[in-house]
């Protein structure tokens, strides 16, 4: 377990946890061990969900440690910037489903770590935007790309241009945020979630998941043909005549994961 980044498992589901307080600010040292406990969460099968938080209720993650963009150039800029996108891009990649528990402040990278994820579970009293500009840069972990793909591309564009923070409401008006949870209750709602998700097929959920991410990459007619191998690959599970079987004698599945 990392110094900044906590992992707690719970069964199925892993909680990970980002603690560098004040704000959990994404410094160099917990990117390293936010890509180390991922690559090592990814090589246990028996993970079906992870939720990702901040520590306190102050802050999911509130942006890049800024102390460190002074030193920045055009060389290391562009080298911290695939960095980043680099190690969001495992998040986004993670077999199973990535739940963001937003319990405060989601600003820059954090927004942007959030935009990683799956699922948004968002704090009524959470603030979320992409402040970069006021910086004189702007977004550089993904979020020019995976914004417009989350929201309309007008309002990406607005939130990004001008960098003003939007609260937990509008997240959810405009799609950012797909739940909300009142104050403090983000991680339990993200655990409840969590916990619908992990009683479904877990090969079914995981194969969903790719083709779903997949799909996204290239037109509806190949990403039916990627749907359709993927389907495929379900009919031979163990789970799959489970699961029909469970529905015709009204029961309960109890799936294997095989």
């Amino acid at each position: 377990m990392g110094e900044l980044v906590k992992v707690d498992r719970e069964g199925r589901l892993a909680i990970v946890t980002i603690d560098h307080p004040p704000v959990n600010a994404l410094n160099r040292q917990v990117m390293d061990e936010l890509e180390k406990e991922f690559d090592q969460l990814a090589q246990d099968e028996i993970i079906g969900a992870v939720i990702i938080t901040g520590a306190g209720e102050k802050a999911f993650v509130a942006g890049a440690d800024i102390s460190e963009f002074p030193t920045l150039s055009s060389a290391n800029g562009e080298q911290l910037s695939r960095r980043g996108q680099a190690i969001f891009q495992k998040i986004d990649d993670f077999p199973a489903p990535v739940i963001a528990a937003v319990n405060g402040f989601a600003l820059g990278g954090g927004l942007e770590l959030a935009l990683s994820c799956d699922i948004r579970v968002v704090a009524e009293n959470a603030r979320l935007g992409l402040p970069e500009v006021t910086l004189a840069i702007f977004p550089g972990y993904g979020g020019t790309q995976r914004l417009p793909r989350t929201i309309a591309p007008g309002k990406a564009k607005e939130m990004i241009f001008t960098g003003d923070m939007i609260d937990a409401d509008e997240a959810y008006r405009i799609g950012l945020a797909d739940r909300l949870a009142p104050p403090g209750e983000a991680l339990a709602e993200a655990r409840k979630l969590a916990g619908k998700i992990l009683q479904r097929g877990p090969i079914a959920v995981r194969l969903a998941k790719q083709a779903i991410n997949r799909g996204l990459e290239t037109t509806v007619v190949e990403g039916c043909k990627i749907e359709a191998r993927l389907f495929a690959q379900l009919c031979d599970t163990e789970d799959q005549k489970e699961g029909a079987r469970a529905f015709l004698e009204k029961r309960p599945p109890v799936f294997q994961g095989r």
